[in-house]
């Protein structure tokens, strides 16, 4: 489809655009006027924008912005919360592994690179927040897999952090522990990535280990994880130095 895009679906957006400050109730010939568009067409995008409660109907038949808009703007607030809590953890893991530190979660069936912080210096895997990835075998992958999507990736559960070197760029390696949050579920995989000539297994046993468990462990009780259940996954040695 390319930058095509769907004609509805952006005629439907922009009737929502018209809603403003001291026009929060708008008639169809409003709606037309202001959009443009033949009340017919604004009629059927309505009732469509209604029916999956973006609108709702007044019985005078003016129209205001429906509930599903406040769904969605409490996830936007709640997306800059969580960013609020992440960010600072990423720079700080950064800054010590002199790695690239990414948060990323499970979206459509893809790995979603949600946040991320750069080491300050040195050769770097850059890799911009919003980058979409399939579900494949890197370390990355693995952890939202089996801690996420219940794969039988494993007979037992695995050492974290997980490591993998060349899963998906023959240059690339990953090392990758689960953050959990409400209810002791996956929330995300915690990941440091960098070049495969310098981030090597080995550094799994020279600090990187710890310093990953630890600030996963940190975020997990941060975003609602039981403390118990964190000190049984992540060691209670970890998290009395973590928290």
């Amino acid at each position: 489809m390319g930058n095509e895009g769907v004609i509805a679906v952006e005629k439907a957006l922009a009737l929502l655009d018209c809603f403003r400050p001291g026009e929060e109730s708008l008639t169809l010939t409003a709606l037309a006027q202001l959009s443009g568009y033949h009340k017919t067409t604004v009629y059927r995008l309505m009732n469509s924008l209604e029916r999956m409660n973006y609108i709702v109907r007044y019985d005078n038949g003016s129209y205001a912005l429906g509930p599903r808009l406040l769904y969605l703007g409490k996830l936007y607030e709640q997306s800059f919360h969580l960013a609020s809590v992440v960010q600072p953890e990423l720079h700080a893991l950064a800054q010590a592994s002199h790695e690239s530190a990414s948060w990323y979660v499970i979206d459509s069936g893809q790995r979603l690179c949600l946040f991320r912080a750069e080491a300050s210096e040195g050769l770097r895997h850059s890799r911009l927040p919003g980058t979409m990835f399939p579900l494949d075998s890197s370390a990355i992958s693995q952890v939202l897999r089996y801690w996420g999507l219940g794969e039988a990736l494993f007979d037992d559960q695995p050492a974290i952090p997980l490591y993998t070197s060349g899963a998906r760029d023959p240059h690339t390696a990953a090392f990758a522990v689960p953050v959990f949050g409400v209810n002791d579920k996956l929330i995300s995989a915690l990941a440091l990535t960098g070049p495969a000539s310098r981030l090597t297994e080995s550094r799994k046993e020279q600090g990187l280990s710890q310093l990953m468990s630890g600030c996963a462990a940190r975020l997990s009780v941060k975003l609602g994880a039981s403390k118990h259940f964190c000190e049984q996954f992540y060691g209670a040695q970890t998290l009395q130095n973590g928290v």
